[in-house]
């Protein structure tokens, strides 16, 4: 049997997860009424735990990305040319928001490491 590129099945892998996600919503399968039920707004106490996540998320990722390869760091930037609307929707506000956030986290780890270097 014929040795498989360990980095090509995490090229596969990664391409059929971006593939379900641009097309989470997008079936045209139908659709159970309760996946619309209305989401209940989020008291005050439960954003600010939010937030604190986010926190500690964002600093996560720019932690594991510092010890990561350029090439991490280049599949993260194209990760974000991934967030697009789909065909022929307009974009969101709150999607191009995120391509650019993943830029500016990508662009810290930059500055980590130059302060961790030192």
């Amino acid at each position: 049997m014929p040795e498989r590129d360990p980095g090509s099945d995490r090229s596969e892998a990664r391409r059929r997860a971006l593939c379900r996600w641009e097309n989470e919503g997008g079936s045209a399968a139908p659709i159970d009424d309760r996946a619309h039920a209305p989401i209940p707004d989020l008291n005050n106490a439960e954003l600010v735990q939010l937030r604190i996540r986010v926190i500690a998320l964002e600093s996560l990722m720019i932690a594991v990305l510092a010890e990561g390869s350029d090439r991490q760091l280049q599949v993260a930037r194209e990760m974000a040319d991934y967030i697009a609307p789909r065909p022929g929707f307009t974009p969101h506000p709150v999607t191009v928001q995120a391509a650019s956030h993943i830029t500016d986290l990508i662009d810290r780890v930059a500055h980590f490491e130059a302060i961790v270097c030192r």
